[in-house]
């Protein structure tokens, strides 16, 4: 299926969805969003992709909004824009089976930032740049950005990042733990892939697994994730994959996981 605002490529086990608005460094307007929901879900439903990265065309992952578009909105509106059509992009990465990894160029701006922060693993170009731009128009974080920052950060550097506008570069996004990895702004693409390609070698039961958990346990005290932890574990074990991984370790030979 081709869209308007959004490029999507298989390659190999590996997704591809860059955000294709480069003329507007790949700032969000309706369009975009639906389309957006739309190639997640299709790259979502792909047996072939086990991993998904996210980027923008062009010099830019995203500018956030297109304020072009929103100025006329006000109040109510606005909430139903972040609610009915921002935050199923946001849960469409957070709630997926599959890993996803942010592949920044430039500038992370406004709500592109949640979309950054929001994936599972994040890799920014050296020249790229986490932007909290909101205070600069009289607005708040919005698509999920405090619930991110602070849980990276802590309450005082968030609340720091935010109020001043801060634009956090690449290395100390890594320093800070909002990023993974720092590469040349030239190998960002080629790196983002074979990282994508490496996670998608691993057991897809397991890394579906993994990331319920974990994000689970941002949420949930020992006991629970404890509990939550057997059932998931359970299920792996009776998995044929397992069975795959143990005859592979003891043949010292590569396994080959099915996701089952």
């Amino acid at each position: 299926m081709a869209f308007e605002t959004i490029k999507t490529e298989i390659d190999g086990n590996v997704g591809i969805l860059t955000l294709n608005r480069p003329d507007s460094l790949n700032a969000f307007s309706s369009q975009m969003r639906a389309d957006f929901r739309a190639a997640a879900a299709q790259l979502e439903a792909s047996p072939e992709v086990r991993c998904i990265v996210l980027t923008g065309e062009g010099r830019a992952f995203s500018a956030g909004t297109d304020l072009k578009e929103t100025a006329g909105l006000r109040d109510t509106t606005v909430e139903r824009v972040l609610v009915e059509e921002y935050k199923p992009c946001i849960l469409a990465i957070t709630q997926s089976n599959k890993p996803w990894i942010a592949a920044v160029s430039g500038p992370a701006s406004g709500i592109g930032a949640a979309f950054a922060q929001s994936c599972d693993l994040m890799m920014m170009g050296e020249g790229a740049y986490i932007y909290m731009a909101f205070a600069a128009i009289a607005l708040v974080p919005d698509g999920g950005n405090t619930w991110q920052m602070v849980r990276q950060l802590g309450y005082r550097r968030a609340f720091e990042a935010i109020i001043e506008g801060q634009k956090i570069p690449a290395a100390q996004a890594v320093e800070w733990g909002l990023s993974n990895r720092a590469v040349a702004d030239e190998d960002l693409q080629r790196e983002a892939r074979a990282w994508a390609a490496q996670i998608a070698q691993a057991a897809p039961l397991a890394v579906r697994h993994v990331k319920k958990l974990l994000r689970g346990a941002m949420e949930q005290g020992l006991e629970a994730t404890i509990d939550a932890e057997s059932v998931r574990q359970n299920e792996c074990i009776t998995s044929k994959d397992f069975a795959e991984g143990v005859s592979a370790f003891f043949e010292k030979r590569q396994p080959s996981f099915k996701g089952h």
